[in-house]
C-alpha cells in the first residue's frame, strides 16, 4: 500500500484566491491537512511502503514573501514524521520558489543517490524504483521542457520558449485566452525526447519481466482526466509511449485541483488527485492505494473518492 497527495501549496498566509479570483485557497490550513494525512498514514497496519507527493507542495506566494526555504522545511518536517520513503514530483510552484539546480539540493530531490547512470539527463528529475516483486513506479519530470526553473541561457530553456511562443501569441504566456491548444501556457511543461526515450526503455524492461507499472508526474497526460488547460504540453507523446507497452496500469497526476479520472482505450487508469490547497479546513484530500495482483483499490479521504482500478 502507498499514500497519495497533491497540491498542498502551503504558505504561512491568509486565505486567498486562484488566478481567476473565483476559487478559495486555504494556504495556512493546508499544512494542518497534510498533518492529518500523515497521522492517518502512520496508523496504517501494515506500514505503507511509500508515499507519492504529486507536486506543488508549497505555494508561489512564498517566493514573494522570502519564505520559500522556511515553508518547504515545514512541509518536509511533516512528511518526515513518516517512517517510509516519500517520492516527490516537481510542479510549477516548486519552480516559482527555487531554480531547478537549487531544488536538487533540497529534500524534494527524492531521486536515489548514484542513480545518474541510464537516466535521461543529470538535471531531469525522472527515475524509477521497484518497491515489490513485479511492481515498479516511474516518476516523470513534467517540467523537463519548461521555461520555469531553467537558466534562461540554457538550451532546454530556449527550446521550451520557442515551443511556447509558437503555440501562444499572448503577451501573458500564462493566459490560455483564444488558444487552439490552451495547454500551451507557462505554468505547464512537457517531456523532452531524451526522457521519453528513457521511459520507453524502462517500460520495455517491465514488459519483459511481466511487471505492473504505476507512473506519476505533476501534469495529467489524458484529456479525459483533466481540463484542456492543465495537460502536459506533449501529453500525446507520453501516452504513445505508454500505449506501446503492456506494463502500465495507472498514471497519477495533480495540478488540476478539481481532480479527474478516466480509464483510457488501452485499459490504463488516469487518476488526477484533488488538490489540498482548495480543500476547506473541515475536509481533506489524500488517499491510500492498496495494490493486489489484479487491481488497485484507492481509499480516498475527504474530497477524494474511493475507487477500484482493475488491470
Amino acid at each position: 500500500a502507498f499514500g497519495v497527495i497533491a497540491d498542498i501549496q502551503y504558505a504561512d498566509a491568509e486565505d486567498g484566491y486562484d488566478f481567476s479570483g473565483c476559487r478559495r485557497r486555504y494556504y495556512r490550513q493546508s499544512l494542518r491537512l497534510l498533518r492529518e494525512a500523515v497521522e492517518s498514514w502512520a496508523a496504517e497496519k501494515p506500514l505503507l511502503a511509500f508515499v507519492l507527493q504529486l507536486g506543488d507542495c508549497i505555494d508561489g506566494l512564498n517566493a514573494q514573501r522570502g519564505e520559500a526555504e522556511g515553508a518547504l522545511a515545514k512541509v518536509l518536517a511533516e512528511l518526515g514524521r513518516l517512517q517510509v520513503p516519500v517520492h516527490h514530483a516537481w510542479g510549477n510552484h516548486e519552480f516559482y520558489n527555487f531554480r531547478r539546480a537549487s531544488l536538487a539540493h533540497t529534500g524534494l530531490n527524492s531521486r536515489p543517490c548514484g542513480a545518474a547512470a541510464g537516466l535521461p539527463a543529470v538535471d531531469c528529475q525522472a527515475y524509477h524504483f521497484s518497491p515489490a516483486a513485479r511492481f515498479r513506479v516511474v516518476v516523470l519530470d513534467a517540467y523537463d521542457l519548461s521555461i520555469l526553473g531553467r537558466e534562461p541561457n540554457s538550451p532546454r530553456y530556449r527550446e521550451s520558449l520557442r515551443l511556447l511562443r509558437e503555440k501562444n501569441p499572448n503577451d501573458n504566456l500564462n493566459s490560455p485566452a483564444g488558444l487552439e491548444e490552451p495547454r500551451f501556457v507557462e505554468f505547464n511543461g512537457g517531456f523532452s525526447q531524451a526522457q521519453l526515450d528513457w521511459f520507453n526503455e524502462i517500460l520495455k524492461f517491465s514488459d519483459e519481466n511481466q511487471e505492473k507499472v504505476v507512473v506519476m508526474g505533476h501534469l495529467p497526460i489524458h484529456p479525459d482526466a483533466s481540463d484542456r488547460v492543465c495537460l502536459a504540453w506533449n501529453y500525446e507523446d507520453a501516452l504513445s509511449v505508454i500505449h506501446s507497452h503492456q506494463s502500465v496500469v495507472c498514471f497519477l497526476a495533480g495540478h488540476m485541483h478539481d481532480g479527474g479520472y478516466c480509464l483510457d482505450s488501452h485499459g490504463v487508469h488516469h487518476l488526477t488527485l484533488e488538490g489540498v490547497i482548495e480543500t476547506p479546513p473541515e475536509n481533506n484530500a489524500f488517499g491510500t492505494v492498496y495494490v493486489y495482483e489484479d487491481k488497485m483499490v484507492l481509499k480516498g479521504r475527504g474530497r477524494i473518492s474511493d475507487r477500484v482500478m482493475h488491470f
